[in-house]
């Protein structure tokens, strides 16, 4: 009886042992599912002064995307946006329609291997294709580099925030951030050890250090989300000094009242363009 047992914790352990081990290889894939899509002509979608950009990563890896430039005289505001996982610019373009202030610039990217952009995706293809939009945007003529401001949601915020630690944003704005990928592993993987987590994606550390530089925060985030949840929206407002606003619904369904969202968002973004 107790060899039968021994024998069978053995080979439980050896299949726990070669699924965390699948789990470590595949990590990457499991975070980045990478759909493609075909990008679209942003004058169908409302905004006929937009145009396809094909923008060029330092790691060689061409990105594309939407650039909308700002309207009026001058050089005006503009919103560098990043989207959730399982996401494109093709998918997202009714939200950016509905989201975006009037007279503000857009740029949205494909990530790497997401979308029409080329490459493979990866935690620091987040950073670079972050690092890529923001040359790119500050550098157009219609827009004042000193009134960028981002948004992020969900996996979106990771390069949000990357870009509000290591660039002069003006504002920051997003919608379900998680604190980092090991507590997402800790939500989603009770039984899988912290540390075989390579992807750092660590939101809460850059929000930190975003709460010392007084850049103001804005983090919208669903009292239903069980993918990330609301405690970790919290914990990244409290951690980056913002303001938290709790909606209902869980992590795809905070655009539920999207004329209240709107209000809230447009009013965080004309606030800090002033100032």
């Amino acid at each position: 009886m107790l060899r039968s047992l021994v024998a069978l914790l053995a080979v439980v352990l050896v299949l726990y042992a070669a699924f965390v081990l699948l789990l470590w290889a595949t990590q990457t894939q499991l975070v980045f599912p990478a759909p493609r899509a075909a990008l679209p002509d942003p004058a169908r979608h409302g905004f006929p002064t937009g145009r396809r950009v094909e923008v060029r990563a330092a790691d060689g890896t061409t990105l594309r995307g939407w650039y909308v430039p700002p309207d009026g005289d001058g050089r005006g505001p503009a919103l560098l946006w990043f989207y959730g996982n399982a996401e494109t610019v093709a998918y997202d373009a009714p939200v950016f329609r509905a989201l975006l202030p009037e007279r503000w610039g857009l740029l949205v990217l494909d990530y790497h291997g997401y979308g029409a952009s080329d490459g493979e995706p990866s935690e620091a293809g987040l950073h670079l294709g972050a690092d890529a939009a923001w040359d790119f945007l500050a550098a157009q003529p219609g827009v004042d580099p000193a009134r960028i401001a981002v948004y992020g949601r969900s996996l979106g915020s990771v390069p949000a925030l990357h870009l509000a630690v290591t660039r002069p944003v003006r504002a920051v704005a997003l919608d379900s951030p998680f604190s980092s990928g090991r507590e997402m592993a800790r939500v989603h993987y009770l039984f899988v050890p912290p540390l075989l987590v390579r992807l750092e994606l660590d939101n809460l550390a850059r929000a930190r250090r975003l709460g010392e530089t007084g850049t103001p925060l804005l983090v919208f985030h669903g009292r239903g989300d069980v993918i990330a949840p609301v405690a970790m929206g919290r914990a990244v407002a409290e951690a980056g000094r913002g303001r938290l606003v709790e909606l209902g619904g869980g992590h795809n369904e905070t655009y539920g009242d999207l004329a209240g969202y709107r209000r809230v968002l447009h009013a965080f973004l004309a606030s800090a363009a002033a100032n």
